[in-house]
């Protein structure tokens, strides 16, 4: 891993810097009204800029002064990737410093607004796109990027977007926002990701009919044309970018589950949206469980939405039963689900394949309400992209079954949660534990402040995609995705869990990457899957490769 605290130029030479224009028009050198008099005689650059020499924390001032002039967080989104297109460094820094208010602007909910209209909003653009018709020539693509030492990969075929449903290459937003929390959450060097998007066309009428559109005006390409895309691609990324891991994010059901068992164990890769939630979600149970005072081998979780998030989580949580103490039909019967159709159950003949080692013995149910005072769960976790299905009859039910209630409305953006925050405490009288997936504002309830959890990815995903890096593993594999679960409920203080958050507040999210990368790096060190030498400390050569957002002097 070579992420070193500068710019990753070998040398400030004036000789392998762009000078004049060109220097200030290559965001990743660019320092703006930062660069200093000397700097600016060398470089050719004097003229160029107003006289006044700033600093970093000047220019952070002037990005969010004009930040909070925006009374729109698209315009806020549009504002913010427009400074990553001209200064890296300080978009970086603004973000890094504000990541609270950032987070919610840069990902989720507004970067799912954003992908709606991002043929709308184009204006530079960022990543690779590989076609559909770009068969036999994937490696020449990625042999196009600058970048020759790429260690992160985050990739989208732009079909299940969030909870918003096909928007085709307009996806791209997703990629980009994920890598910029690898740096910002986790501090993987920006130079060392990559996004990507597979255009393969899309099935979304308003898409095909808008001219604005940046991909292909197609249908979607499937089966063995689709396929051999994706092999292409992966193959491609093993010849160009051999040290790279693929985080497949934001594909449809259809070929999530499928795509990651195939890669799995064949190349570095995971998905998110079924390996990352269901860590975040694990790590939201362990942490309520502190709260309650129970085990986890007591609990009975109850799935809205039967898909690969849900499938994950509950993969996950069958995984951490089983290690202590059930075996894993014992620990599957302790998972339910119920999807568009009802329960989840035996007798029903019309289930997907990646259902069926959920489908129990039980009377069929109709819908989530009943299957609720069926099931009498301790928790329900939403993964519906469907919002206000957590109805006030169920809330009511959950709280009549249980002191603490456990209330995971986890669907994005927040348009599709399944039910707010101010609802999951308002009707439970303060009893429930509530998160998350996108941001809520605090609850005020019979003079207590509630503060709910986010169960968001970002607590995941960089500090895996981190840990894999600095130990260079050749394979990411369920225990890491266990054991980051264990790390970030022990980064939870007793402080939050009484101000009702399961996770710890975002000001402190590279404490706990760096914590995460830690033990996912102990895990692959311990499986032998570690290709990179053991360093004498992980925790202090993972602090070594953090990235920080400074200026380099070129003088």
């Amino acid at each position: 891993m070579t992420t070193d605290k500068s710019n990753r130029k070998g040398s400030n030479s004036t000789n392998t810097i762009p000078h004049g224009i060109e220097l200030l028009h290559d965001p990743r050198l660019n320092k703006g009204t930062a660069f200093n008099d000397a700097e600016r005689d060398m470089l050719g650059i004097r003229g160029l800029l107003p006289p006044r020499v700033s600093n970093l924390s000047t220019q952070d001032k002037r990005i969010m002064e004009n930040f909070h002039k925006k009374t729109d967080d698209l315009e806020k989104y549009v504002h913010m990737i427009a400074l990553q297109d001209r200064n890296e460094t300080l978009f970086y820094r603004v973000l890094m410093d504000h990541i609270e208010e950032m987070m919610p602007i840069i990902y989720t909910p507004t970067v799912g607004k954003a992908c709606q209209l991002y043929g709308h909003i184009f204006r530079r653009p960022r990543g690779i796109y590989i076609s559909t018709y770009d068969r036999g020539r994937v490696a020449k693509l990625l042999e196009n990027w600058p970048q020759k030492d790429v260690r992160v990969i985050v990739v989208t075929d732009g079909e299940r977007i969030l909870g918003l449903g096909d928007l085709g290459a307009n996806g791209m937003g997703i990629p980009v926002g994920k890598l910029s929390l690898y740096t910002a959450c986790a501090g993987v060097h920006p130079s060392l990701t990559l996004p990507v998007t597979i255009d393969v066309g899309t099935d979304n009428e308003g898409l095909l009919e808008d001219p604005l559109y940046i991909g292909i005006p197609e249908r979607r390409h499937r089966g063995e044309e689709y396929d051999g895309l994706i092999e292409e691609f992966t193959e491609a990324v093993q010849q160009v970018f051999p040290k790279a891991l693929i985080q497949f994010e934001d594909f449809a059901n259809r070929n999530a589950f499928r795509l990651l068992n195939k890669y799995r164990d064949r190349i570095s890769a995971f998905n998110d949206d079924v390996q990352g939630t269901a860590s975040v979600t694990l790590a939201g149970l362990y942490s309520a469980l502190r709260i309650t005072g129970g085990e986890l081998n007591d609990q009975k979780i109850l799935f809205a939405g039967a898909g690969e998030a849900g499938r994950g989580i509950a993969d996950l949580v069958v995984s951490a039963m089983s290690s202590e103490g059930l075996s894993e039909e014992e620990a599957r019967l302790k998972c339910w689900f119920v999807d568009s159709r009802g329960l989840v159950v035996k007798s029903r003949t019309d289930l997907a394949e990646h259902k069926l080692p959920y489908a129990h013995d039980a009377e069929a149910v109709a819908d989530l309400a009943t299957a609720v005072k069926s099931i009498r769960p301790t928790a329900i976790v939403g993964v519906s992209g469907q919002p206000n299905v957590f109805t006030t009859e169920i809330l009511e039910a959950m709280a009549e079954y249980n002191q603490r209630p456990m209330i995971f409305a986890l669907s994005n953006p927040t348009s599709k949660a399944e039910c707010s925050a101010k609802a999951a405490y308002e009707v439970t009288r303060g009893r429930a534990i509530y998160a998350s997936g996108s941001p809520f504002d605090p609850v005020e309830f019979e003079g207590n402040r509630f503060v709910p959890g986010q169960g968001n990815n970002a607590y995941i995903f960089p500090g895996v995609g981190l840990g894999v890096i600095a130990s260079g593993a050749s394979r990411v594999t369920d225990e890491m995705f266990f054991s980051a679960a264990r790390t970030l409920a022990n980064e939870v203080l007793e402080k939050d869990l009484e101000s009702g958050s399961i996770y710890p507040p975002l000001s402190r999210i590279r404490q706990v990457s760096k914590s995460i990368a830690t033990a996912v790096a102990e895990v692959a060190y311990a499986q032998g899957v570690a290709t990179n030498p053991k360093p004498a400390s992980i925790p202090e050569y993972i602090g070594s490769q953090m990235y920080e957002p400074v200026y380099p002097s070129y003088a």
